[in-house]
């Protein structure tokens, strides 16, 4: 039979080698909300002006296609009117056919489009183009010279 005997110097309670980690997370959260909170108060934005857009004229080449579109969503293919989508997408299709079989660069098509038009109608002519495998569209505006 065996039997525990305290030691003379008193009971010793076992030994913890495991590390507490809770004090170490406490003290990165409270560090993490002190970044959060005083970073965007110490950086600045630079003041800047930005200079002013100016629009670089395009060269038409003859080979390129002009649709425009008006207030009241007529299009208009080189200043002729055009009766259907059907009709724009058939005379696309054979511009872009026609362009190909003779080994010439596929034309650009360029939208004109009123500032006053729905984006609907302009969006039409934009898929219609898209639908007759029109690889480049591209929009035409007028510059804005405001400011100095």
């Amino acid at each position: 039979m065996a039997m525990n005997v305290a030691s003379p110097e008193g009971d010793e309670p076992e030994l913890n080698t495991t590390i507490n980690t809770t004090p170490l997370v406490d003290v990165m959260l409270v560090l993490l909300i002190i970044f959060l909170i005083t970073i965007p108060v110490i950086v600045k934005v630079v003041p800047v002006t930005l200079p002013n857009a100016k629009n670089i004229p395009t060269t038409t080449k003859p080979e390129n296609i002009v649709l425009a579109v008006d207030k009241s969503e007529n299009v208009y293919w080189n200043n002729q009117l055009v009766d259907s989508n059907q009709e724009l997408i058939q005379r696309l299709e054979q511009a872009m056919l026609s362009a190909h079989s003779a080994g010439r660069p596929l034309p650009e098509v360029h939208i004109r489009a009123d500032q006053d038009v729905r984006f609907e109608a302009v969006g039409r002519v934009v898929y219609d183009a898209q639908r007759a495998s029109v690889p480049k569209i591209g929009f035409l505006t007028e510059p804005r010279n405001q400011g100095p």
